[in-house]
Protein backbone atom coordinates (compact mmCIF):
# COMPACT_ATOMS: atom_id res chain seq x y z
CA UNK A 1 0.00 0.00 0.00
CA UNK A 2 1.29 3.01 -0.97
CA UNK A 3 1.54 6.25 1.82
CA UNK A 4 -0.72 8.66 -0.46
CA UNK A 5 -3.51 6.14 -1.00
CA UNK A 6 -6.87 8.11 -1.14
CA UNK A 7 -9.94 6.99 0.88
CA UNK A 8 -10.97 5.63 -2.42
CA UNK A 9 -8.38 3.39 -2.68
CA UNK A 10 -9.48 2.01 0.54
CA UNK A 11 -13.10 1.66 0.23
CA UNK A 12 -14.10 -2.44 0.29
CA UNK A 13 -14.98 -3.54 -3.13
CA UNK A 14 -18.44 -5.66 -2.57
CA UNK A 15 -19.42 -8.22 -5.63
CA UNK A 16 -23.07 -8.73 -5.41
CA UNK A 17 -25.14 -10.50 -7.86
CA UNK A 18 -28.58 -9.51 -9.28
CA UNK A 19 -30.16 -12.55 -9.79
CA UNK A 20 -33.83 -13.69 -10.98
CA UNK A 21 -35.76 -15.79 -13.50
CA UNK A 22 -35.82 -14.82 -16.72
CA UNK A 23 -37.39 -11.98 -18.10
CA UNK A 24 -37.29 -9.92 -14.75
CA UNK A 25 -35.14 -6.61 -15.33
CA UNK A 26 -31.85 -7.91 -14.48
CA UNK A 27 -30.02 -6.72 -17.32
CA UNK A 28 -32.44 -3.35 -16.62
CA UNK A 29 -31.56 -2.77 -13.51
CA UNK A 30 -27.74 -3.32 -14.09
CA UNK A 31 -28.09 -0.96 -16.88
CA UNK A 32 -30.03 1.53 -14.77
CA UNK A 33 -27.71 1.86 -11.81
CA UNK A 34 -24.59 1.31 -13.22
CA UNK A 35 -21.95 4.13 -13.30
CA UNK A 36 -19.63 2.69 -15.92
CA UNK A 37 -21.12 1.73 -18.79
CA UNK A 38 -22.29 -1.93 -18.39
CA UNK A 39 -21.26 -4.74 -19.72
CA UNK A 40 -24.39 -6.65 -21.30
CA UNK A 41 -23.99 -10.32 -23.24
CA UNK A 42 -27.68 -9.64 -24.89
CA UNK A 43 -28.53 -11.77 -27.83
CA UNK A 44 -31.36 -11.67 -30.04
CA UNK A 45 -33.80 -14.36 -29.06
CA UNK A 46 -33.85 -16.70 -32.30
CA UNK A 47 -36.16 -19.56 -33.07
CA UNK A 48 -33.23 -21.82 -31.85
CA UNK A 49 -35.12 -21.06 -28.25
CA UNK A 50 -38.76 -21.73 -29.24
CA UNK A 51 -39.93 -24.27 -26.99
CA UNK A 52 -36.72 -23.62 -25.12
CA UNK A 53 -37.80 -20.29 -22.75
CA UNK A 54 -41.21 -19.69 -21.85
CA UNK A 55 -42.26 -16.57 -22.79
CA UNK A 56 -45.16 -16.52 -21.07
CA UNK A 57 -46.08 -12.95 -19.48
CA UNK A 58 -42.74 -11.34 -21.44
CA UNK A 59 -44.09 -11.71 -24.80
CA UNK A 60 -42.01 -8.86 -25.93
CA UNK A 61 -38.99 -9.90 -25.08
CA UNK A 62 -36.95 -9.76 -27.67
CA UNK A 63 -33.25 -10.17 -26.80
CA UNK A 64 -31.77 -12.67 -23.90
CA UNK A 65 -28.23 -12.59 -21.30
CA UNK A 66 -26.43 -15.34 -22.42
CA UNK A 67 -23.80 -15.39 -19.39
CA UNK A 68 -23.54 -11.96 -17.38
CA UNK A 69 -24.48 -8.27 -17.00
CA UNK A 70 -22.05 -5.72 -15.17
CA UNK A 71 -21.73 -2.87 -13.60
CA UNK A 72 -20.52 -0.73 -10.87
CA UNK A 73 -22.19 1.91 -8.16
CA UNK A 74 -19.99 3.43 -5.41
CA UNK A 75 -22.40 3.82 -2.24
CA UNK A 76 -19.95 5.89 -0.52
CA UNK A 77 -16.67 6.65 -0.25
CA UNK A 78 -16.34 3.13 1.93
CA UNK A 79 -18.61 0.93 -0.34
CA UNK A 80 -18.24 0.10 -3.88
CA UNK A 81 -20.67 -2.81 -5.39
CA UNK A 82 -19.60 -4.37 -8.26
CA UNK A 83 -22.63 -6.05 -9.70
CA UNK A 84 -23.28 -9.50 -12.10
CA UNK A 85 -26.43 -10.08 -13.49
CA UNK A 86 -26.94 -13.68 -13.76
CA UNK A 87 -28.83 -15.29 -16.87
CA UNK A 88 -32.18 -16.20 -16.05
CA UNK A 89 -32.62 -19.65 -17.72
CA UNK A 90 -31.94 -22.92 -16.54
CA UNK A 91 -29.59 -24.03 -19.22
CA UNK A 92 -27.07 -21.05 -18.35
CA UNK A 93 -27.32 -22.20 -14.63
CA UNK A 94 -23.66 -23.55 -14.54
CA UNK A 95 -22.26 -20.21 -15.11
CA UNK A 96 -23.77 -20.08 -11.25
CA UNK A 97 -20.60 -21.80 -9.46
CA UNK A 98 -18.41 -19.34 -10.83
CA UNK A 99 -20.23 -15.91 -10.43
CA UNK A 100 -21.40 -17.01 -6.52
CA UNK A 101 -17.58 -17.39 -5.97
CA UNK A 102 -16.59 -14.41 -3.65
CA UNK A 103 -19.78 -12.29 -4.18
CA UNK A 104 -21.12 -10.71 -0.69
CA UNK A 105 -24.67 -11.09 -1.26
CA UNK A 106 -27.77 -11.70 -4.22
CA UNK A 107 -30.25 -8.81 -4.61
CA UNK A 108 -32.99 -11.67 -6.25
CA UNK A 109 -35.24 -9.59 -8.35
CA UNK A 110 -38.90 -10.71 -8.95
CA UNK A 111 -42.20 -10.63 -10.87
CA UNK A 112 -45.02 -10.08 -8.79
CA UNK A 113 -47.18 -11.58 -11.43
CA UNK A 114 -44.43 -14.33 -12.16
CA UNK A 115 -43.51 -15.68 -8.53
CA UNK A 116 -43.35 -19.25 -9.28
CA UNK A 117 -40.40 -18.35 -11.71
CA UNK A 118 -37.89 -17.26 -8.37
CA UNK A 119 -37.92 -20.80 -6.91
CA UNK A 120 -34.89 -21.59 -8.56
CA UNK A 121 -33.21 -18.57 -7.89
CA UNK A 122 -33.90 -18.77 -4.76
CA UNK A 123 -32.75 -22.45 -4.05
CA UNK A 124 -29.50 -21.67 -5.89
CA UNK A 125 -28.38 -18.79 -4.07
CA UNK A 126 -29.44 -20.69 -1.13
CA UNK A 127 -27.26 -23.30 -2.26
CA UNK A 128 -24.27 -21.73 -2.58
CA UNK A 129 -24.47 -20.00 1.24
CA UNK A 130 -25.36 -16.44 -0.26
CA UNK A 131 -27.47 -14.04 2.46
CA UNK A 132 -29.88 -12.29 0.16
CA UNK A 133 -33.02 -9.87 -0.85
CA UNK A 134 -35.92 -9.98 -2.22
CA UNK A 135 -36.77 -6.92 -5.14
CA UNK A 136 -40.23 -6.91 -6.50
CA UNK A 137 -39.91 -5.15 -9.93
CA UNK A 138 -43.05 -3.15 -10.45
CA UNK A 139 -43.51 -3.93 -14.35
CA UNK A 140 -47.00 -3.44 -13.45
CA UNK A 141 -47.91 -0.48 -11.01
CA UNK A 142 -51.60 -1.30 -11.12
CA UNK A 143 -50.86 -4.79 -9.87
CA UNK A 144 -50.02 -4.69 -6.07
CA UNK A 145 -48.72 -6.92 -3.59
CA UNK A 146 -48.39 -6.31 -0.34
CA UNK A 147 -44.83 -7.16 1.56
CA UNK A 148 -46.97 -10.27 3.23
CA UNK A 149 -48.71 -11.44 0.16
CA UNK A 150 -44.49 -12.06 -1.21
CA UNK A 151 -43.50 -13.44 1.66
CA UNK A 152 -45.98 -15.74 2.09
CA UNK A 153 -45.66 -17.02 -1.78
CA UNK A 154 -42.04 -17.45 -2.10
CA UNK A 155 -41.83 -19.14 1.73
CA UNK A 156 -39.32 -16.05 3.27
CA UNK A 157 -37.90 -16.38 6.62
CA UNK A 158 -38.59 -13.03 8.65
CA UNK A 159 -35.69 -11.63 8.47
CA UNK A 160 -35.11 -11.85 4.78
CA UNK A 161 -35.89 -8.19 3.46
CA UNK A 162 -38.28 -7.40 0.92
CA UNK A 163 -38.12 -4.10 -1.10
CA UNK A 164 -40.09 -2.58 -4.24
CA UNK A 165 -37.96 -1.23 -6.91
CA UNK A 166 -38.95 -0.12 -11.07
CA UNK A 167 -35.33 -1.71 -12.52
CA UNK A 168 -35.65 1.09 -15.12
CA UNK A 169 -35.18 3.70 -12.78
CA UNK A 170 -31.58 4.46 -10.97
CA UNK A 171 -32.54 5.85 -7.96
CA UNK A 172 -35.11 3.20 -7.42
CA UNK A 173 -32.68 0.20 -8.27
CA UNK A 174 -30.21 1.60 -5.89
CA UNK A 175 -32.25 1.53 -3.28
CA UNK A 176 -33.01 -2.49 -3.58
CA UNK A 177 -29.47 -2.63 -3.56
CA UNK A 178 -28.95 -0.34 -0.38
CA UNK A 179 -31.78 -1.87 1.73
CA UNK A 180 -29.37 -5.44 0.77
CA UNK A 181 -26.36 -3.76 1.45
CA UNK A 182 -27.77 -2.82 5.15
CA UNK A 183 -29.38 -6.77 5.29
CA UNK A 184 -25.54 -7.94 5.22
CA UNK A 185 -24.07 -5.53 7.53
CA UNK A 186 -26.58 -6.18 9.80
CA UNK A 187 -25.70 -10.00 9.69
CA UNK A 188 -21.64 -9.75 9.52
CA UNK A 189 -22.35 -7.33 12.88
Amino acid sequence: MHDNASSADLAASVKILVAGGFGVGKTTMVSSVSEIAPLRTEETISELSTGVDDLSGVEGKTTTTVALDFGRLTLSDEVVLYLFGTPGQQRFMQLWEDMARGAMGALILVDPVRLADSFPVIELVEKYGLEYSIAVNSFTPDIEYGEAEIREALDLLPDTPVSYCDARNRGSSAMALITLVKHLLARTA
